[in-house]
């Protein structure tokens, strides 16, 4: 009885193992200039600025996920600028070359130069997405650089989908 008990727990664990294993991807995602961008400065702060910007992207290596491939994507983010160094907070949403999309929120901290972004870091974390994605888990990090009016970003990370 014990044998079985043991051997039983032990089929449970690797399906539940094998179910929830999380995929790795990885891509590059290069943004354009921000379009539109609205910065206020905070008053008696030198150097202080709150910002609102909408950026479009396109996946110039793309992820696989689900066995489609990204292809272009908008983020949206709000900023505290202080002095060459800013904290964002966004969202991004990506479509794939089926039309099926995913959307991800995302926390950053960022290097900046006469106010254009020169190096960028971060944390995401899938929302939801649509079609074969829907319900789509995981998350991943990104580093950012400037490529010339444009900034690319290595994005790598890990998900799961329902079965």
């Amino acid at each position: 009885m014990k044998i079985k008990i043991t051997v039983g727990f032990l089929i449970l664990l690797v399906f539940v193992c094998s179910s929830s294993a999380q995929t790795k991807i990885s891509g590059t995602n290069q943004c354009g200039k921000p379009d539109p961008q609205h910065v206020v400065p905070v008053a008696g702060m030198a150097n202080h600025s709150l910002s609102v910007a909408q950026l479009k992207c396109t996946w110039t290596k793309p992820m696989e996920i689900a066995g489609v491939q990204t292809k272009d994507g908008v983020s949206t983010a709000s900023d505290d600028n202080t002095g060459n160094m800013a904290r964002s907070r966004g969202y991004h949403v990506t479509t794939m070359s089926n039309g099926d999309t995913f959307r991800v929120s995302y926390g950053s901290t960022a290097t900046l130069k006469d106010g254009a972004v020169q190096s960028q870091k971060g944390a995401w974390t899938f929302l939801s997405g649509s079609g074969k994605l829907k319900g789509v888990k995981g998350g991943g990090t990104f580093n950012c650089a400037a490529a010339g009016d444009a900034i690319s970003c290595e994005v790598e990370g890990e998900y799961t989908l329902p079965k």
